[in-house]
């Protein structure tokens, strides 16, 4: 009797299933809101911007406005010298900014992951620059670069240099300066993520490594580094995208010059279309540029093999 009483307490097999299934779909139900927002907020301006790509857009001359098909893109790769001035040294200003920023970064990590009196402190202050804003950091070099009051004038003051001697003006001090700029704020970037990922490397592999006769340089190669594949891998891709997208510093450093010798393609971009008002042919370099990144981004993983074992040797 109370085993038949049991069974007759038990839902029936139907419901439960319904149960079960909508449970399942709570979660989505509940994201479903948001995620249609973000959508919307993503998809419309990407899929404007591939739209006036293949259009000849330009408020100020209406008459002109029309269909274009590729030939925005045709004047970019065939008749605009510019453009593939300004790509290159967007590949450079990566390069340059993404290895020195990861090899100091590094560094740092390593540095403030070891244990020594104030190392709170310390990391406060290698931590401070990432806090601030880009146009922030923008406005205290272009201070610091001043020719009358900034670092120059004081090297004058010294007998190193000229006085009124602006690095910001020259063709052949503009690229190292404006580097130094944006190493000040990209290093720390490096040194947060890296350090997340070096104080999850257990000790014991130290001390055993240790025992075995194993220097700091082996140590640093064969177990270091393969803890911290992952986290450099994530870090620099994410880091060449910002620094390939980057516009707000060099635009306030240099405007583009001297003689357009800093103009990266998405200031070259900026000033296309904000400049010039040429809308189309802005939109037509915005796609080429996105799908340069896309490329870039899905090749560079691949060959990195991010987020697989390290093969063993």
């Amino acid at each position: 009797m109370a085993q038949a009483a049991a069974v007759a307490q038990q839902p029936p097999p139907t419901r439960r299933r319904r149960t079960d299934g909508t449970s399942r779909r709570l979660p989505y139900l509940l994201i479903a809101p948001g995620a249609l927002l973000m959508l919307a907020f993503i998809a419309y301006p990407l899929l404007s911007v591939f739209y006036y790509s293949l259009r000849d857009y330009n408020p100020t001359k209406p008459w002109r406005n029309g269909f274009a098909g590729l030939g925005n893109f045709t004047h970019a790769f065939t008749a605009d010298p510019q453009f593939w001035d300004s790509l290159t040294f967007s590949l450079k200003w990566v390069l340059v900014e993404v290895a020195l920023q990861l090899l100091l970064g590094l560094g740092l990590a390593l540095l403030v992951n070891q244990t020594f009196v104030g190392r709170a402190v310390g990391r406060a202050l290698v931590f401070s620059p990432w806090a601030v804003s880009g146009v922030l950091t923008s406005v205290i070099w272009v201070l610091l670069y001043n020719s009358q009051t900034g670092i120059s004038r004081y090297l004058a003051d010294l007998g190193m240099g000229d006085y009124g001697t602006s690095w910001l003006s020259d063709t052949a001090t503009v690229f190292p300066a404006a580097v130094v700029a944006d190493l000040w704020r990209g290093v720390p970037f490096f040194a947060i993520l890296l350090l997340a990922d070096l104080q999850s490397v257990p000790r014991d592999l130290y001390e055993a490594a240790g025992v075995d006769g194993a220097g700091r340089l082996r140590q640093f190669r064969h177990i270091t580094l393969p803890h911290l594949r992952d986290a450099i891998v994530l870090s620099t891709l994410l880091r060449a995208v910002w620094e390939f997208n980057n516009v707000d510093l060099l635009y306030t450093l240099t405007g583009g010059g001297p003689a357009g010798e800093t103009t990266t393609l998405p200031l070259y971009i900026a000033n296309t279309g904000v400049d010039a008002h040429d809308f189309g042919y802005a939109s037509a370099l915005t796609t080429v540029a996105f799908v340069i990144l896309l490329f870039c981004s899905i090749g560079y993983l691949r060959l990195s093999r991010f987020g697989g074992q390290e093969e063993e040797k």
